[in-house]
């Protein structure tokens, strides 16, 4: 699959990118971004459905089924809700370059996990070969 994705005449970056990463290294930008797509198409449906954003506010509604369902969806949903918090916090509390980058790091091995884990599934289930 790499091979025919860098051989297709796709853009300079991307050709760039195909010959100077490893085929390993390459599936885990990949799964990374689709964890991080994966949450924030989550969170965007939530907002869309609920007219609220999503938060892990969620999870302290006392014990009902809506807490239980919460905790699947924050599963995925939670590398979008961290660095929209984390850059919200930026602007309004000034918060420090350390805080940022921990939270970024954090987000971004959720991200990679998630992403992981979706895609192995869909492997599983025979939608993606």
């Amino acid at each position: 699959m790499r091979a025919q994705f860098c051989e297709a005449g796709a853009l300079s970056v991307v050709a760039w990118v195909c010959r100077k990463m490893s085929p390993e290294a390459l599936n885990s930008l990949f799964f990374l971004c689709i964890g991080f797509a994966l949450a924030g198409a989550l969170t965007s449906g939530f907002q869309a459905i609920v007219q609220r954003p999503a938060g892990f506010g969620l999870l302290q509604e006392g014990v009902a089924p809506s807490t239980f369902a919460a905790v699947p969806f924050l599963v995925f949903a939670a590398p979008f809700i961290i660095m929209r918090n984390t850059l919200r916090g930026v602007q309004v509390e000034s918060r420090r370059f350390e805080f940022v980058m921990m939270a970024t790091v954090l987000a971004g091995f959720w991200s990679l996990m998630s992403g992981t884990f979706f895609v192995m599934t869909l492997r599983a289930v025979g939608v993606l070969a």
